[in-house]
């Protein structure tokens, strides 16, 4: 499957959410959306790397995107319901949610994870994820095929020592991603997980600051599944958790 190659209309007319739009595969993968014909709306919590990737798309020709400013650590249920009544009044129906925006934390050894901390990766990496998604779905229901994509992890497969609460967060957005896909079996709308693995982010340069960063992937090497899994191509596959990175 990694030999995918997208139309370069594969996603003609449909209106896809990107959060964590601003930066490193959220950026690159809204980039991508626009150039494969989507109108995309960037969610971030940091306007001006919005209007920069906004100021991209209009510069390659793309679709004119929307920009909703939210920081998830602190939104309510109520603002990703008013997003979701702004989506339907603006579009009419949403065709596709990448839940690409995440925290790592710190990571330490068990005994010292904090409260804090726990609960701030918990609240961005799956509550907020659960929120806009169920706020998202009267809306997705609209489409005649509707993706969510949810990003995972290889510690979300497997715990790892001192990886804490981002692994445990990632357990927690595998098992969301299994029971919507079950739930919504059968229906127009379809729900799975990428794990992108190794990939040149900053996040990755935080969880290993001393790594050589030439041999890592780049966003743009895994588009491939992102692509796919927005598109029609993959409108029968629901319930599965992908490797961007085919070893």
């Amino acid at each position: 499957m990694q030999s995918y190659q997208a139309a370069n209309d594969a996603l003609k007319d449909k209106v896809i959410l990107v959060t964590g739009a601003g930066d490193g595969i959220g950026k690159e993968a809204a980039l991508t959306y626009a150039s494969h014909g989507a109108t995309v709306i960037l969610l971030g919590k940091t306007v001006s790397k919005l209007t920069a990737v906004y100021d991209e798309i209009i510069a390659a020709g793309g679709k004119e995107p929307a920009i909703i400013p939210l920081d998830l650590k602190g939104a309510t249920a109520k603002h990703y319901r008013d997003m979701a009544s702004t989506i339907q009044a603006e579009f009419g129906k949403l065709d596709g949610v990448l839940h690409n925006a995440g925290i790592l934390g710190v990571l330490s050894p068990f005994e010292h994870i904090d409260l804090p901390t726990w609960n701030d990766i918990m609240q961005v990496n799956v509550t907020a994820a659960m929120l806009i998604s169920q706020a998202l779905i009267p809306v997705l229901k609209r489409s005649e095929s509707a993706s969510i994509v949810f990003t995972s992890s290889g510690v979300g497969r497997k715990g790892r020592a001192f990886w804490g609460p981002y692994a445990v967060s990632k357990f927690a957005t595998e098992g969301l991603m299994q029971i919507m896909a079950d739930e919504f079996d059968n229906t127009t709308v379809r729900v799975n997980c990428i794990n992108p693995g190794a990939t040149r982010t900053k996040m990755r340069s935080r969880a290993y600051p001393g790594e050589d960063v030439s041999l890592l992937k780049t966003p743009a090497d895994l588009m491939w599944l992102y692509l796919y899994l927005m598109s029609d191509d993959s409108k029968d596959v629901n319930g599965q958790s992908l490797d961007a990175q085919i070893k």
